[in-house]
């Protein structure tokens, strides 16, 4: 494809968001593997993006992409909430799941300019039970579900839940996912994945559209069984077929992604990820 032509459609796109969302203040907790290039993508469109990491050493590198930083860590009292939680939206991409730091931090939402909410949670809340699961079926007891539910229980801000499955793209290969020194688990199980830019397209399209108040599955449309889907991206990374535990539980879920399909009207880039 011309790459004049794909400039031209990228500009054009910036321009739709740029047109409704100029101005507007995002605040993105963990630019890590996910939260940097959704940053950069985000400020690509128009946005004002502050951004946090957990180190000195990473602050340079969201200067260097116009992320204005901040040093965030959930269990810390010297955290910057004041100036940080200074945006009309805050996403939330890490992987901590202590549910005191996140009470803690919702009281500083609370106390801000914060309207809206967008936290990234996964599909692990759901029970592998044989069969497919939607954002109907009910989810086990761990920190993930709760922290979901105390951010469902506030009133002064809304909050939209994403229930990523397992994430990968680029650095991030399936192949990484096989054990090294022991047996894979549930063989006749299935696979549920979804690439990173359709995680970030996901997030973007649900500030475009203003989807609130909701809760999304977010998978890729393909479910291979592990076997298959396993001893073909080992092959094609050059490494021998990983071995499976043939006595392992077996069990898994299919997870659906249909009702985001359906109200964002988002089409999967990566549909098939075989």
């Amino acid at each position: 494809m011309n790459p004049q032509y794909l400039l031209g459609f990228h500009t054009i796109l910036a321009r739709q968001y740029t047109k409704t969302k100029v101005g507007i203040k995002i605040s993105i907790l963990g630019c890590g593997w996910l939260g940097f290039p959704l940053a950069e993508s985000l400020i690509y469109k128009g946005f004002q993006v502050k951004g946090s990491v957990r180190s000195q050493e990473r602050v340079q590198k969201l200067e260097k992409k116009g992320i204005n930083p901040f040093l965030i860590n959930l269990g810390s009292a010297q955290n910057d909430y004041l100036a940080f939680c200074d945006s009309e939206i805050l996403i939330i991409a890490v992987p901590e799941k202590e549910v005191a730091g996140f009470a803690n931090l919702i009281e500083q939402i609370e106390k801000s300019n914060i309207k809206k909410v967008i936290y990234i949670s996964s599909t692990s809340v759901y029970e592998n039970s044989n069969e497919e699961v939607t954002e109907a079926t009910p989810v086990k007891d761990c920190p993930l579900s709760r922290i979901e539910e105390l951010f469902r229980n506030k009133t002064r801000f809304e909050t939209t839940v994403i229930r990523f499955a397992g994430l990968f793209g680029y650095d991030r290969k399936p192949v990484n996912f096989i054990p090294k020194t022991k047996p894979m688990q549930n063989p006749i199980g299935f696979v549920n994945l979804v690439h990173r830019d359709d995680c970030i397209g996901i997030i973007e399209e649900i500030i475009r559209q203003n989807c609130w108040g909701e809760t999304f599955n977010a998978c890729a449309d393909s479910h291979p069984a592990r076997r298959e889907f396993y001893t073909e991206v080992a092959k094609k990374e050059g490494q021998s077929a990983p071995k499976f535990d043939e006595n392992s539980a077996n069990n898994w879920k299919i997870v659906s992604s249909n009702k985001l399909k359906t109200k964002l009207n988002y089409s999967f880039q990566y549909v098939d990820i075989m």
